[in-house]
């Protein structure tokens, strides 16, 4: 038998059901209504862009829902972030980024918004190995002797990165602190630009995701010298990771996931994590992942929120070691 609390307990669980599933149900079962927009804040043809292109196409086939990209470069990813910030909470519009979207607050001064309290966390969907190139007209060719030359001349030396907060940024960061440097960092509105630098020889060093670079790097364009995660990629396996080129215990990756505006309904929200989650796992299950250097991410809309929140505080902190002051 039901005790009086349990009673009362099960009464307001209805009621609120009653309150909110017809609408709920109703928004549910007309959804997809148009085609999904997914905006990337970064230029066409990155790592984000490729991505997200591939996960919009798998949704598409699984689905029958018509999916849309929407490139929206520019304020540090924040344009494309705004864009979704300010749009229908209604599940039609989405944001596709990298975690470089999460430290918006860290590393710029007036940041538009706080984004992990003004979005809708849907799905966090892979994580990716960086990798640390260098201008062909450089002679180190390992980390170890790198370190020892911008010791040297600590001037000669200067890293690029895509954008602040970037996970390239905070690797760059890290690997200062871990070699005991203080190398030069200049910022870029995207990785093309960073990249075509370093293989010109303006600047000398970058740090970004394998998928990105890698390319460039088995052109000899740029020196592909090593990689950031705790392990090497299949991608390339012969170019060490920095933990085992002397810098123990180094491991930094990329990450990317699907956010929506602040008050997407919940019910469109699981939908939403269900259609990008199956999608990962078709596109792993067809090694399309592996040929990207991307690990799958299965994760639920909460989980991605409490992930998100241990990456910002922890960089955070390695911002503040820093002495980084947003611009």
């Amino acid at each position: 038998m039901l005790s009086r609390r349990d009673f009362l307990s099960a009464i307001a669980a209805i009621a609120g059901a009653a309150v909110h599933s017809p609408s709920a149900l109703a928004q549910a079962a007309k959804f997809p209504s148009r085609p999904i927009r997914i905006i990337v804040p970064f230029a066409a043809g990155g790592g984000v862009d490729v991505y997200a292109r591939l996960l919009a196409d798998k949704m598409a086939q699984q689905t029958g829902a018509v999916f849309v990209i929407d490139n929206r470069p520019g304020g540090n990813a924040t344009i494309g972030g705004n864009a979704v910030r300010t749009a229908a909470a209604d599940g039609h519009t989405l944001l596709f980024s990298a975690a470089t979207h999460v430290m918006a607050r860290q590393v710029i001064k007036n940041s538009p918004y706080d984004p992990l309290l003004d979005f809708a966390p849907v799905a966090r969907v892979g994580e990716a190995p960086m990798l640390l190139v260098m201008t062909p007209d450089r002679k180190p060719a390992t980390v170890a002797a790198l370190i020892d030359d911008i010791r040297k001349d600590p001037r000669q030396w200067t890293f690029g990165t895509a954008n602040l907060g970037a996970p390239g940024h905070l690797a760059t960061l890290a690997f200062n602190q871990a070699a005991g440097l203080d190398t030069a960092i200049v910022a870029y509105r995207g990785t093309a630009p960073a990249l075509n630098d370093v293989a010109g020889g303006h600047i000398q060093l970058l740090i970004d995701p394998v998928l990105a670079l890698l390319p460039m790097a088995k052109d000899k364009k740029v020196h592909g010298l090593a990689i950031t995660s705790g392990k090497r990629t299949r991608l390339a396996p012969d170019i060490p990771t920095i933990a085992e080129s002397g810098l123990a215990g180094f491991d930094h990756a990329s990450w990317y996931g699907f956010w929506g505006p602040k008050d997407t309904p919940p019910e469109l929200v699981a939908t939403l994590n269900q259609m990008a989650n199956n999608a990962v796992k078709q596109l792993d299950s067809e090694g399309r992942l592996a040929q990207l250097g991307i690990e799958p991410v299965i994760e639920t809309p909460q989980q991605f929120a409490d992930y998100a929140a241990e990456y910002v505080a922890r960089n955070a902190a390695l911002l503040t070691k820093a002495k980084f002051e947003p611009v």
